[in-house]
């Protein structure tokens, strides 16, 4: 699939305008709602996202630890806001040391997931843990997707301009590879895809998501990633 399949107007036409930002970073960090409310908003919605879904979290956990051999969560080293690395949670998914038997990436039908992976990967459970992450600070409901320090390394200057957010759990290119594993098992050198396609169009759409950044519009993409998780 030609990188031209993924042309930066269609971020336009998923954030729902004529493309046109609405100002440069810098404005948009001083607004109220991304220098207050949001963090409020993410503390609150975490906090309580936590203790609702406490039962479900500790069933999962249980599975996790009756159905495969390993931990229940998996961390890995990912870039934040300012360039600094944190640890990311999610509820593991694949076999143990999954990171020495395949690459970085995953696509669709890889070996490496187990059973109960793939209906944790494919609903986005384990995604869950992640709002600890938030309750941290070291994550946003909403933001730019937080990739691995070897692919950051590769930004370019305008690229870099993703890592002045906090990264989030869901953002427009979340919801734009929905069915990323999917896409990636169509290519012939998935890693080579990802990194000279995917990942370039996500951060046409992550420089978006920063432009449009305000209450609405991450109210508009929580409930669009809920509703594509049905899709």
């Amino acid at each position: 699939m030609p990188a031209s399949s993924y042309p930066s107007v269609e971020a336009s036409r998923i954030a729902g305008d004529s493309g046109e930002g609405v100002g440069p970073l810098e404005m948009k960090e001083k607004s109220l709602y991304s220098r207050v409310w949001k963090r409020l908003i993410d503390v609150a919605a975490s906090s309580v996202g936590l203790l609702l879904l406490s039962p479900l979290l500790v069933i999962i956990g249980v599975l996790i630890k009756c159905t495969s051999r390993g931990p229940i969560l998996y961390r890995q080293d990912r870039v934040g806001r300012g360039g600094e690395h944190f640890r990311i949670a999610k509820f593991r998914s694949m076999v143990i040391d999954a990171d020495t038997k395949g690459p970085d990436i995953t696509s669709s039908g890889d070996s490496r997931v187990t059973p109960l992976g793939t209906v944790l990967r494919k609903s986005k459970i384990d995604e869950i843990p992640q709002l600890w992450n938030v309750l941290k600070g070291e994550m946003s409901l909403v933001g730019p997707r937080p990739e691995l320090p070897r692919y950051v390394a590769n930004y370019s200057q305008k690229q870099r301009r993703v890592l002045c957010v906090r990264p989030g759990i869901t953002d427009l290119a979340s919801i734009r590879y929905r069915h990323e594993e999917e896409i990636l098992a169509q290519s012939e050198d998935p890693e080579s895809f990802y990194r000279n396609v995917v990942l370039p169009h996500k951060l046409d759409l992550n420089l978006v998501y920063i432009d449009k950044m305000s209450f609405l519009f991450d109210t508009k993409l929580i409930l669009q990633t809920l509703k594509s998780l049905f899709a």
